[in-house]
C-alpha cells in the first residue's frame, strides 16, 4: 500500500467517524441552537482543539498506555461520559430561548470553545477511535511518525470543520424560524440535552463492552 493509499483510507474512515451523530455533533447543533452561527463555529473550532490533543498523545504512545492499563480507561469512560451528561442535564433544565443571531459576547464564544475542546477531549469514542485505529496509519516506511501525524491531523480538521461547521451553519439559519417560538425552543434544548444523556450511557456500555 502506498502512503497516498493509506492516507485515503484514513480519510474515508474518518470522515465515517465524523458524520456519526454523537457527543460531537449534539454539542455542536445544540450551541448553533442556543447561540447562533458563532457560537456553533466556536465549539466547531473547540472540538478541532480537542482533536490536536488526541493526535500529540496518540502519536507519543499514550494508546498502549490505556491498552496496558484497562483501569485507567475504565475511569476514562465514566468521567468522560459523567461529564457530557452533566451538560445534557444543564440542558435538559435551562429554558432556552433564541435571541437574535450572533447575540452572544466574546466571553460567551470563548466558554463554547471551552466546552467544545472538553467535549472532544472527554468523548470514549475519540479515545476508541485513537488506541485501536489511529496507529494502524502511523506506518515507519512512510517517514517520520511526527510528519504523519500532522498530515493525519489536518485530514481530521478539514473532515471535522466540513462536517461540523456545514451543521453548524445549517442550524443558525434554522434558527431564525425559531425566535419567534420560545416553546420550540425550550423543546429541541431539552431533548439536545436528553439526547446527550443517553449517549453518554451508550458510550459508556459500548466502551466495557470493547474492553
Amino acid at each position: 500500500m502506498t502512503y497516498s493509499e493509506n492516507l485515503w483510507l484514513y480519510f474515508l474512515l474518518v470522515s465515517g467517524i465524523v458524520i456519526v451523530p454523537g457527543m460531537d455533533m449534539v454539542f455542536v447543533l445544540a450551541s448553533s441552537l442556543s447561540g447562533g452561527r458563532k457560537a456553533g463555529l466556536s465549539a466547531t473550532f473547540g472540538i478541532m482543539a480537542g482533536g490536536l490533543v488526541h493526535t500529540l498523545y496518540a502519536a507519543l504512545g499514550v494508546g498502549m498506555l490505556l491498552y496496558f492499563a484497562p483501569k485507567l480507561f475504565d475511569a476514562l469512560l465514566i468521567v468522560g461520559a459523567a461529564y457530557v451528561a452533566w451538560i445534557g442535564w444543564q440542558l435538559f433544565r435551562s429554558s432556552i430561548v433564541v435571541d437574535t443571531v450572533g447575540s452572544l459576547d466574546r466571553r460567551g464564544l470563548v466558554t463554547r470553545f471551552r466546552q467544545g475542546a472538553l467535549t472532544s477531549l472527554m468523548n470514549p469514542k475519540a479515545y476508541l477511535f485513537m488506541l485501536a485505529v489511529f496507529p494502524q496509519f502511523l506506518r515507519p516506511e512512510f517517514g517520520p511518525v511526527w510528519r504523519q501525524a500532522l498530515v493525519m491531523l489536518l485530514v481530521t480538521w478539514v473532515t471535522q470543520l466540513a462536517i461540523y461547521g456545514g451543521l453548524a451553519l445549517a442550524a443558525a439559519r434554522s434558527r431564525d424560524a425559531l425566535v419567534a417560538s420560545p416553546a420550540a425552543t425550550r423543546f429541541i434544548g431539552r431533548a439536545a440535552g436528553v439526547l446527550l444523556v443517553a449517549i453518554a450511557v451508550l458510550t459508556v456500555w459500548r466502551g466495557w463492552s470493547m474492553t
